[in-house]
């Protein structure tokens, strides 16, 4: 059997690459120098709570995505979490470009943040299938 040949298999790299993707932007949220927000399409700011804030909760959620993969059977619950915060959280980005401000950054990342919700929704959906039968 070859990696990847399962829907668990797929489920499971999917889930540990968007816990990856979570830790590397929480860490570039608490560590990013107020310098380089610009380069993103945002204003300049100088309290860094927010961006702070913003990034130890998507360090938590990698805690959650990677629990997700490292044992889907057992953890089914943070599957559906982990499908749902990407799905709400693409609904809230999108919305915020849309009517409040243009930001290409938010943007990307509401669109980004779907097709992740998307993936592991579909992924989900075919390894129950998988192990039902």
């Amino acid at each position: 059997m070859s990696f990847l040949s399962t829907s668990r298999d797929r489920l499971v790299l999917v889930l540990w690459l968007v816990g990856i993707h979570s830790i590397v932007v929480g860490f570039g949220l608490v560590f990013l120098p107020p310098s380089y927000v610009p380069f993103f399409g945002f204003a300049p700011f100088a309290e860094k709570f927010f961006p702070v804030q913003g990034g130890v909760f998507h360090l938590v959620m990698a805690v959650a995505y990677i629990m997700a993969a490292v044992r889907p059977e057992r953890y089914p619950g943070l599957i559906i979490l982990s499908f749902v915060a990407k799905l709400m959280a693409a609904a809230f980005l999108l919305t915020y470009y849309i009517l409040i401000d243009r930001i290409w950054m938010v943007l990307f990342s509401g669109v980004g943040d779907a097709l992740m919700g998307l993936v592991i929704y579909l992924l989900y959906r075919a390894f129950n299938r998988e192990t039902a039968s």
